[in-house]
C-alpha cells in the first residue's frame, strides 16, 4: 500500500487560492499572471508559519517512518535536517513504492504545473533505475526479463490509438527497452506480423515533432501501424516479447444513439468505428429487436464525454436514448438434460445427441466451466470442441431476460453419432438448442452492476450523504477522515447512480466530489427484478 506525503499546503482555497508552500525550501510561491508561467518566491506569510511548521514536521516525521536512513537521521538530535537530506529521502521512498508525493495547484488557473514537474524528474526514479522489465515468448511460454536501458533488444506496449485528420492511426508507444529508428521493422506480437516504422513522433499536447529514434523510457507516437490495437506489444523480429496487456474493463452502461439529421448518416459509422479503436472500452452493437445502435461504456459520464467528442470533433450531433444497465445472468441450480438434433434434407442428414448437466459454477468463478466425460469415443474428440463452443456461445443470451451469463458449468456426460449425417456444426446447433431448452428449468436469476464509490465531502452535510447512500440501495463500506474533508466508500448499484453527480453536487451545496468503478455484479432483490421484467 502506497500512502500520500504532502510536500506543498495550499494558500487559500477555491476562489481564493493564492499560491503554495514548498515545506521542503519552507518559501511561498505566487504565479503572478494569467497562464501561470511567472512564479515569485517571497517569505511563508506570517499567518501561514505555524501551520507550514506543523505540515514540515509531518513530512519528516512521515519519511522517518518509511526509510531507515533518514529515521536515523532524524531522531540524532544533533544533526540538522537539510533540504538534500529530503530530497534524497523522498527519491528512496519513492524508488521502493512506499510513498506518494502530492503537490498542490489549479489546472484551472495554471498555477502548480512547474514544482509538479519539477518533483517527477527529481522525485520518480528513471527508467534505468528500475527493475527489469517481465515478459513472456509468445511461443514457448517461457518467463523473459529485460534490463530497461537502451542496449538490450527491443520492447514497447501501445497503451493508446488515436485517429488523427492529417496523419491517420497514430500508435502511443511506451518503449520499456531498447531503442527503434525511422526506417526499422518490427513486429507486433499479437497479430505476430512485421511491420516497417515510417514515422517517429513526440508528442507535445497538440503538436507533433518528428525525431529519428525512440530509446528506453521514451513515450512516442508511431505512424503507419494499421492493425495496432491498445494493450498490443512490439518487439524486435529476432527475440518477440509479450508484455503483460492492458486489462480492458467490461461495459456496464449503455444508450441508444441516432445523428439527429439524415445528412450524417453516412460519416456515424465511420465516426464510431474510430472511437472505438481509440477507447477498446467502448462497445458498439445494433439491438437485434429494435434495430437501436447501442453505445456501451464504463459509467454515465464515461458516455456523455464520449458524445461530446463525437459532437465536437466530428461535428455530429447526436439523439440519445435514456441510460440503461447492462445487467446479466447466473443460474442457481444444476439439471440433466439429453438434446438430440436429427434432420433428413434430402442428402447428407444433421445428426447430433449430447447429454450434459448444466448449472452454476462453484466459487463465484465468472465464464464457461466445460468437463468433458465422454468415454469410449461415443462423441469423437474432433466434435467436442464445436460442443463447447455452441454452449459459450449460448451464454450471450440467458434465458430469463436475454442478457449475458456470468458464469456457467457443463458437464459433458453422454451421447451418440451418427457415421454418415454428423457433423461439427451439427453438435454445435445441438448444444445452443439444448441450452436453450433447459436454461430455464435452473432458476436464473439476474445479477446487476455494483459500483465501489468513493464522495469526499465535508463533516457538515455527512448525515445528507449517508441517507442518500441508503436511499440509493447503497451499503457504505468505511467512512475516513482526509486533510480536513470526509471520504465515504460505499457499494452501490450501478442502476442507483444515474444522475447521482449533480444530485450530490445539489446536496452538498457543490462541496463534495465523486469517483466510481466497478466493484463486481450481485444479484437483484426480487422486488426490483420483478419489476425490471415486467
Amino acid at each position: 500500500m502506497q500512502f500520500p506525503l504532502a510536500l506543498q499546503i495550499p494558500i487559500g482555497s477555491e476562489d481564493n487560492f493564492e499560491g503554495v508552500i514548498d515545506l521542503i525550501k519552507q518559501k511561498a510561491l505566487y504565479w503572478i499572471d494569467e497562464n501561470g508561467e511567472t512564479i515569485i518566491e517571497k517569505d511563508i506569510p506570517e499567518n501561514y508559519k505555524v501551520e507550514a511548521e506543523e505540515f514540515r514536521l509531518k513530512l519528516m516525521e512521515t519519511l522517518a517512518e518509511f526509510d531507515e536512513t533518514f529515521f536515523e537521521k532524524f531522531m540524532n538530535a544533533e544533526t540538522e535536517i537539510s533540504e538534500e537530506m529530503i530530497v534524497e529521502a523522498i527519491k528512496r521512498a519513492c524508488g521502493s513504492r512506499s510513498l506518494v508525493p502530492v503537490l498542490c495547484g489549479s489546472a484551472f488557473k495554471n498555477k502548480g504545473v512547474q514544482p509538479l514537474l519539477d518533483a517527477i524528474v527529481s522525485y520518480l526514479p528513471a527508467p534505468n533505475q528500475l527493475t527489469s522489465i517481465k515478459g513472456k515468448n509468445p511461443a514457448t511460454e517461457e518467463n523473459i526479463e529485460l534490463e530497461r536501458n537502451e542496449e538490450e533488444t527491443f520492447t514497447g506496449l501501445v497503451f493508446k490509438v488515436l485517429i488523427d485528420k492529417h496523419m491517420g492511426k497514430l500508435a502511443m508507444l511506451r518503449i520499456y527497452s531498447g531503442k527503434i529508428k525511422s526506417g526499422d521493422t518490427i513486429l507486433n506480437v499479437r497479430t505476430n506480423e512485421n511491420f516497417r516504422i515510417s514515422r517517429i513522433l513526440q508528442m507535445q499536447s497538440d503538436k507533433t515533432l518528428t525525431i529519428e529514434e525512440g530509446k528506453a523510457g521514451d513515450i512516442v507516437a508511431l505512424t503507419g501501424i494499421k492493425d495496432a490495437k491498445t494493450g498490443d506489444s512490439l518487439s524486435s523480429i529476432e527475440k518477440p516479447v509479450l508484455l503483460e496487456s492492458i486489462t480492458i474493463p467490461a461495459p456496464v452502461i449503455r444508450v441508444s444513439i441516432e445523428p439527429k439529421t439524415n445528412a450524417d448518416e453516412k460519416s456515424f459509422g465511420l465516426v464510431l468505428a474510430k472511437i472505438q479503436e481509440e477507447d477498446p472500452s467502448l462497445v458498439v452493437e445494433r439491438d437485434r429487436q429494435t434495430g437501436e445502435t447501442l453505445l456501451s461504456g464504463l459509467g454515465e459520464l464515461h458516455l456523455e464525454v464520449t458524445l461530446e467528442k463525437i459532437r465536437l470533433n466530428h461535428g455530429i450531433e447526436i439523439n440519445q436514448g435514456k441510460p440503461k444497465v447492462s445487467y446479466r445472468e447466473i443460474l442457481t441450480e444444476t439439471r440433466r438434460h439429453r438434446e438430440k438434433l436429427s434432420k433428413q434434407n434430402g442428402g447428407s442428414g444433421q445428426f447430433a445427441d449430447i447429454t450434459f448437466e448444466i448449472g452454476p459454477r462453484e466459487n463465484n468463478e465468472i465464464g464457461l466451466e466445460f468437463i468433458n466425460q465422454i468415454k469410449g469415443g461415443v462423441i469423437p474428440n474432433e466434435f467436442i470442441p464445436s460442443i463447447e463452443k455452441g454452449f459459450r456461445e449460448a451464454m450471450e443470451n440467458g434465458a430469463l431476460s436475454g442478457n449475458p451469463l456470468e458464469s456457467m458449468k457443463i458437464t459433458l456426460l453422454d451421447g451418440s453419432t451418427h457415421s454418415n449425417d454428423s457433423h461439427a456444426l451439427d453438435f454445435e446447433i445441438a448444444a445452443r438448442d439444448g441450452f436453450r431448452a433447459i436454461a430455464k428449468q435452473c432458476k436464473p436469476k439476474l445479477l446487476e452492476p455494483i459500483m465501489q464509490v468513493e464522495i469526499q465531502s465535508i463533516e457538515e452535510y455527512t448525515g445528507a450523504v449517508t441517507a442518500d447512500i441508503n436511499k440509493r440501495r447503497g451499503i457504505i463500506t468505511s467512512i475516513d477522515e482526509r486533510s480536513g474533508r470526509k471520504i465515504f466508500a460505499a457499494e452501490v448499484p450501478l442502476a442507483s447512480t444515474f444522475g447521482y453527480i449533480s444530485d450530490l453536487r445539489t446536496l452538498t451545496s457543490g462541496r463534495a466530489s465523486i469517483s466510481m468503478k466497478l466493484s463486481h455484479y450481485a444479484l437483484v432483490p426480487d422486488f426490483i427484478a420483478n419489476t425490471l421484467m415486467t
